[in-house]
């Protein structure tokens, strides 16, 4: 197992690289100075000026020299300081993740907690009204978007109930009360989109798994159905599962784009759009770079999960 991680996180290093690479190019190449953002804000900036920011910024120099700067600092463990607050871009992403990963983490439970009891219940009760109904809400679930989702969200509670979450963000260990408002819609919405793709393919794998001998075996034996499905069915059908909810975990952190911008929540997402809109490449880099060793990590976590799931599967 231990030669296998290693493997995995060796290998894992020139896909973070090509990420880093790719990130770095597009947004250096898109037309336009960011130093034209301090002229927007009314500054008063003159040309000689904005040379002295193009040069304290680094922006004068060839695209190859900024890179390999970029690169170099990278592997110090630096990854700079935003073009426009000057703050670390380390810091700030610390700063605004808890949002994103009680988001994430809680979508992701939700997610199970949906998925795979009704996804089995479904696969058991095959043709009843518990698993045509369990289908149409997948079914819903895959094809609503989150902002369609989201603002109906804002709009069923706003204007029916003249309810809004409280601004800003409160942490769950000073006030749970707050961040419960704050994050029950986003949670709910991902979480539930999240699950209606796993639903699907539990109800699936759990059909295949039941027509498997040894589950007839397990019948015959005498033992019931609720310990057929728990002790022999469930391990084999969630492997499946699994899988696809450590791939989710990049949509998830993209979604989360839409689900802070709606329900203004300061998080990587919100922090990631507003840094592109603002035209702060550092700080949009080093928020792709990290997020991106995030997925490679959730990969590497599923992988991992196989193994402690079903005994037989061996890592060599």
């Amino acid at each position: 197992m231990q030669r296998y991680i290693l493997r995995r996180l060796l290998l894992s290093v020139p896909t973070i690289f090509v990420v880093a690479t790719i990130t770095f190019l597009l947004l250096n190449l898109v037309p336009g100075d960011v130093t034209l953002n301090f002229i927007a804000e009314g500054s008063g900036y003159n040309e000689q000026k904005l040379d002295e920011i193009r040069h304290d910024l680094g922006l004068d120099q060839p695209l190859p020299v900024r890179y390999a700067h970029w690169m170099t600092d990278l592997l110090r463990g630096d990854f700079g300081d935003s073009m426009l607050t000057k703050r670390s871009t380390l810091k700030t992403f610390v700063e605004h993740s808890p949002v994103t990963f009680e988001i994430g983490l809680l979508s992701i439970a939700v997610g199970a907690l949906i998925a795979i009891p009704i996804g089995t219940m479904a696969a058991v009760k095959r043709g009843t009204p518990i698993d045509h109904i369990s289908r149409l809400v997948a079914s819903v679930g895959i094809a609503a978007p989150n902002f369609w989702l989201g603002t109906m969200a804002v709009v069923f509670m706003g204007l029916w109930f003249q309810y809004s979450a409280p601004p800003g963000f409160r942490s769950p260990f000073i006030d749970p009360i707050a961040n419960v408002q704050q994050v029950f819609f986003p949670v709910a919405i991902t979480g539930f989109r999240q699950s209606a793709l796993s639903m699907r393919l539990m109800r699936t794998a759990m059909l295949e798994v039941l027509r498997q001998d040894y589950v007839r075996t397990a019948h015959s034996k005498g033992l019931t159905s609720l310990i057929v499905v728990r002790r022999h069915a469930l391990r084999n059908a969630i492997i499946p599962v699994v899988t696809v909810m450590g791939t989710q975990v990049g949509f998830i952190m993209g979604g989360t784009v839409i689900m802070e911008t709606l329900f203004n929540l300061p998080g990587l997402g919100w922090l990631t759009l507003d840094s592109i809109l603002r035209r702060d490449y550092t700080q949009v880099q080093t928020n792709v770079l990290l997020l991106s060793m995030l997925v490679v990590f959730a990969n590497l976590v599923t992988d991992v999960l196989y193994g402690v799931i079903d005994p037989r599967i061996r890592y060599d």
